[in-house]
């Protein structure tokens, strides 16, 4: 099973959904708390799943069981805190939450997608991570 990662923050719409076409993934899998924020520019809900659809040909859904409480992210974007407690805390609440037990066809060739550019301090890749951890044969592409 391949799960995708994607952040779509110092990307154009151009480069953002040529990534998404070209890599495979069946559906978009939003991961943010807030998907309606005006800052999302092309990303926000409404718009990010027309353009899915009419693009690249993929659904989209919004997952906020996969996203950080509003509490942790101010916590950790708004009032510069630290990484690794953000982690150690997300992870907590993601097993606290059981979301290996969510349906697990659904995320077979998903892309999990937020706001970082990067994965590397980004929930998204916390996610995708946790998940292969707790089932086999996942491989994990950050586009």
């Amino acid at each position: 099973m391949r799960i995708f990662t994607i952040g779509f923050t110092q990307s154009s719409a151009e480069h953002f959904f040529t990534r998404l076409k070209n890599s495979g993934a069946k559906r978009i899998m939003d991961v943010r708390f807030n998907n309606r924020s005006q800052l999302a520019g092309f990303a926000k809900r409404d718009d990010l799943k027309y353009f899915a659809r009419t693009l690249c040909g993929m659904d989209y859904e919004h997952w906020p069981d996969l996203a950080p409480t509003r509490e942790m992210f101010e916590q950790y974007k708004l009032n510069n805190g630290c990484w690794d407690t953000y982690a150690a805390d997300f992870i907590n609440l993601i097993t606290q939450r059981q979301i290996e037990h969510l349906i697990k066809k659904q995320f077979s060739d998903a892309c999990l997608l937020c706001s970082e550019h990067k994965p590397h301090h980004c929930h998204r890749r916390l996610v995708a991570e946790y998940l292969a951890g707790k089932w086999s044969d996942v491989s994990i592409i950050h586009l």
